[in-house]
C-alpha cells in the first residue's frame, strides 16, 4: 500500500514515450522522474507519478486489447484559472475533447495526450 509520503502512480499506455514526456513536461507542469529506456518513462507532478508505457513495455503487453483504448478514466489536475489554461494550451496547438462543463463543484474540460489518454483540467468553484 502506498504510504502518504510516497507517490501515487497511474499508468498510461502511450504510442510514443518521448512525445508523451514532452507533452506532460512542456504543457502540464510535470517533471521527468526517470527515462531508463525508449519503452518507458515516468513523470511527476506533486505526489502523482505518471507511468508512461510504450508499446514495447511490459505494462503495455499485459493490458487486454479491449481495455487498452482510452476510456472515461483520466487524471484530474486542479488549475486556478481554467480559461487562462485553455487559452495557453490552445495557443500551444493542443485541442480539447468537448467544451467546458460547469457543475456545483466547479468547471472542467477534457484534454488528450498524444496517445488519446484523457486529462481533466478542473477549476474548483469559488466558495
Amino acid at each position: 500500500m502506498t504510504t502518504p509520503d510516497e507517490f501515487a502512480s497511474v499508468r498510461y499506455i502511450v504510442d510514443d514515450v518521448d512525445a508523451a514526456v514532452r507533452f506532460y513536461t512542456t504543457h502540464l507542469g510535470f517533471t521527468l522522474h526517470t527515462h531508463p529506456a525508449p519503452a518507458f518513462a515516468d513523470v511527476v507532478r506533486g505526489r502523482l507519478r505518471l507511468l508512461l508505457s510504450g508499446p514495447a513495455s511490459s505494462g503495455a503487453r499485459a493490458t487486454p486489447d479491449d481495455s487498452a483504448a482510452p476510456g472515461r478514466n483520466r487524471i484530474h489536475l486542479i488549475v486556478n484559472d481554467l480559461d487562462t489554461e485553455i487559452d495557453r494550451l490552445r495557443t500551444a496547438g493542443l485541442s480539447f475533447r468537448g467544451e467546458v462543463i460547469a457543475g456545483p463543484g466547479g468547471r472542467q474540460i477534457l484534454l488528450t495526450d498524444p496517445a488519446g489518454n484523457l486529462i481533466e483540467l478542473f477549476e474548483p468553484a469559488r466558495r
